[in-house]
């Protein structure tokens, strides 16, 4: 029918000018149609090109995310597993520490109250011995000036009666004669020269046993001492190794933690991956197949105006 009119239109130039401007709008709109259509197909066509870029980079971005994931998964479990075993060793490190430390410290507390309780004896021995000497000194010298007498009022000869009294390792002649001596007894009174040589044999003794609990005090002093300064540099490393595993441990704890974290989004990343990429190869064969759907719609829609041009 167009053809006819135009034909006509060329052959009849009068009837031009009567029809010619309702052909043309019809024309002109047909025109008009199929150039829409075009410049809404190669729109569609620019968005769909980006759209399958997007499906091309994304399906390969989760693809390797995905890949990644399978393999770093194994590795997080490994480590956490590892880390686990040394926490425990840690832990267990830290524990024999902490009771080397109160092993060491009780150690030290008992040397304590046993060096005092030596110490307080031997001051007992030393007052003894030094009061007994002082009695020895005195009834000695009482008795070389003759005093005798005198001497057997004063508190020095009492405290010298009980000693020899209490004396073990003493023969028993000498005790009778230094007692003898010391009670006034007009039935046996030994010469003073016998005394003073038994007075002076027992200072000699109790000096050597004064002598002796000195050194022995001493002694058990220094190896006190000794003892003290070597449990104490032992305490002294033991906290440091107690604080260097705390610290440890609790570095370790949260080192462990994260990577359980990790290793839980790890996992729910791959499956969100997977998930999202399955959708992804379905949402764009979906989008693929309407594009094309409507490219064919396209191409019959410009080609039923070209044939009704």
């Amino acid at each position: 029918m167009v053809r006819s009119l135009l034909s006509l239109a060329i052959v009849t130039p009068v009837a031009l000018a009567t029809e010619a401007n309702p052909i043309r709008k019809v024309v002109t709109m047909l025109q008009n149609l199929e150039a829409k259509v075009q410049s809404e197909g190669a729109k569609e066509k620019e968005l769909h090109d980006k759209y399958m870029c997007y499906c091309k980079n994304a399906g390969g971005t989760l693809a390797k995310s995905i890949a990644d994931a399978e393999t770093k998964g194994p590795e997080l479990a490994s480590a956490i597993e590892e880390g686990i075993g040394k926490l425990a060793q840690l832990k267990d490190d830290l524990k024999a520490h902490q009771n080397d430390r109160a092993a060491a410290k009780s150690a030290m507390a008992a040397a304590t109250a046993l060096r005092e309780k030596e110490n307080a004896a031997f001051e007992a021995t030393k007052t003894d011995l030094e009061t007994n000497l002082a009695a020895l000194a005195k009834a000695t010298a009482a008795i070389e000036k003759g005093a005798g007498g005198a001497f057997l009022q004063t508190e020095a000869a009492s405290a010298l009666k009980n000693f020899v009294m209490g004396k073990n390792n003493m023969y028993d002649a000498d005790r009778n004669d230094i007692l003898s001596f010391l009670s006034g007894s007009t039935d046996y009174a030994p010469a003073s020269g016998q005394i003073t040589g038994i007075l002076k044999t027992m200072n000699d003794e109790m000096t050597a046993d004064l002598n002796e609990a000195v050194k022995t005090e001493g002694s058990a002093v220094a190896a006190y001492e000794e003892l003290m300064a070597a449990k104490k540099k032992e305490v002294e490393a033991l906290t440091g190794m107690i604080e260097d595993k705390l610290v440890r441990v609790g570095d370790l704890g949260v080192e462990i933690q994260q990577m359980k974290n990790d290793a839980g989004d790890t996992a729910e990343g791959l499956v969100d991956d997977k998930k999202f990429l399955e959708d992804l190869d379905k949402n764009c064969a979906a989008k693929q197949k309407l594009y094309d759907e409507n490219v064919k719609y396209r191409g019959q829609e410009i080609g039923r105006a070209h044939v009704e041009l």
